[in-house]
């Protein structure tokens, strides 16, 4: 064991992997945790790493992003993966666990590390120590989130609103078209930077229609509905009135159809969501209605008759920085010296996600800790990934799961699409496995 001493708040899953991860290197880790003395609303028993929503860590191909996440925490020593395939249940293709006995196995890991010291109590400012990693969730009590949005000028929120994100190569590109409002942007590629999907008088009022009657999901019991105006959801404008989605993300005034040389009735954009336009977000459609509505409804628009989706849209409670801005490429705030952030409260969504994030942070932690100059994972991997999310997007920057547009594109022979998300996996893990060698050569 070191003299070095790492502070950390919050026992959720980025704490509890980070803390694990540092006390295993041999670092001293002051673990503090509201648990006993306080709960959020969301919380119903005193273990840590409590799964308060689902009890399922989605996916385990790999195929599918998270599934590829997880192997490679899994690869890296993760001790949330470990706990979490220790405690599984049946769930077809997914990863799910005994929830009880997940975070019961985690809380025990966690008491027996004889490198950490668990403090209960409610924190209600930062700490002095440093380095200090904050890992307080999407529910951070107002007093640390005040001074977290002090630190970081106001780059703070309270309420998230992810839009949907579609696979290109499901886009029916002959029923679209590509220009900006007004033809604006300096450059071709800035006029280029939205696909447009025109609909007739029927066939918005129709949308609409769809949109009112499908099903919703209804708020958490912890969860007020407060919407921002500059992010309602796509239902709340269309109960405003038949034309309000018209006048708001629907608008086509200044977008030219070259079919026609018209302006549409209506249009729904999509933006590029990375450089290599392998994936688009609709722009503004932030939703409550339920997944498979979402698919349903948002497979009316033209041109996306086959849309596939990366992500759905959501909108729910959670406390988040605008990671672009308030953070460096560590995780680091930029206002305040050897504090970090991880987890649901930098936007990493999703538990493998915020566990993974967790393992970063102290990644980071511990190349500071050990006066070395700190790697970063692959480009190709999706721990990469999480570092890229949390780069884009600084002026709506939202939380966002792990997908495979955080990753640079395929450049190989041409595969369908789950083809082409194993072969991206293939050369991830490789990339990875090399990494993890270098690691193991580090003094």
């Amino acid at each position: 064991m070191t003299d070095a001493q790492v502070t950390i708040v919050g026992a959720g899953l980025a704490g509890t992997e980070a803390a694990l991860k540092l006390a295993k290197q041999g670092f001293r880790v002051r673990l503090l945790e509201q648990k006993p003395v306080a709960r959020t609303p969301a919380q119903s028993s005193d273990n840590f790493c409590e799964l308060v929503c689902s009890n399922s860590m989605r996916g385990a191909a790999l195929s599918n992003a998270v599934g590829l996440l997880k192997e490679e925490m899994r690869r890296l020593g993760s001790q949330v993966i470990e706990v979490a395939h220790q405690t599984s249940v049946p769930a077809g293709g997914a990863l799910a666990v005994d929830r009880e006995a997940f975070s019961a196995e985690m809380s025990r890991r966690l008491r027996a590390q004889p490198n950490i010291e668990i403090v209960s109590g409610v924190v209600t400012s930062l700490p002095k120590e440093r380095p200090l990693l904050i890992a307080t969730g999407p529910l951070t009590g107002d007093e640390l989130a005040r001074e977290l949005a002090e630190l970081t000028g106001g780059q703070l929120a309270y309420y998230d609103a992810i839009a949907p994100i579609i696979e290109a190569d499901s886009i029916d590109w002959e029923k679209v078209f590509i220009a900006s409002r007004w033809d604006k942007g300096e450059t071709e590629e800035e006029r280029a930077a939205y696909v447009n999907c025109p609909l007739t008088k029927e066939e918005y009022q129709a949308f609409v229609r769809a949109i009112l009657a499908a099903p919703k999901v209804e708020p958490a019991a912890f969860e007020e509905a407060r919407y921002f105006e500059g992010c309602l959801p796509v239902e709340v404008m269309a109960q405003r009135g038949e034309q309000t989605l018209a006048f708001g993300p629907m608008k086509p005034t200044g977008l030219t159809d070259p079919k026609t040389g018209r302006w549409p009735y209506a249009v729904v954009q999509l933006r590029r969501e990375d450089p290599a336009g392998t994936a688009y977000n609709m722009v503004g459609f932030q939703s409550k209605m339920t997944w498979p509505a979402q698919a349903e409804v948002f497979r009316m628009i033209p041109g996306l008759e086959k849309a596939e989706f990366q992500r759905f849209g959501a909108v729910h409670r959670n406390t988040f920085v605008n990671a672009p801005r308030a953070v460096d490429d560590t995780w680091q705030l930029r206002a305040a010296e050897g504090v970090y952030l991880a987890g649901q409260i930098i936007g990493t969504e999703g538990y493998v996600e915020a566990a993974a994030g967790g393992w970063l942070a102290a990644h980071f932690i511990a190349a500071c800790l050990e006066g070395r100059e700190v790697t970063f994972p692959p480009e190709v991997t999706a721990h990469h990934g999480l570092l890229v999310q949390t780069r884009r997007g600084e002026d709506n920057y939202q939380p966002s799961n792990i997908t495979f547009s955080h990753l640079p594109p395929w450049e190989g022979p041409r595969l369908k699409k789950r083809a082409k998300y194993e072969a991206m996996a293939e050369r991830s893990l490789r990339a990875l496995d090399e990494f993890i060698a270098g690691l193991n050569k580090a003094p």
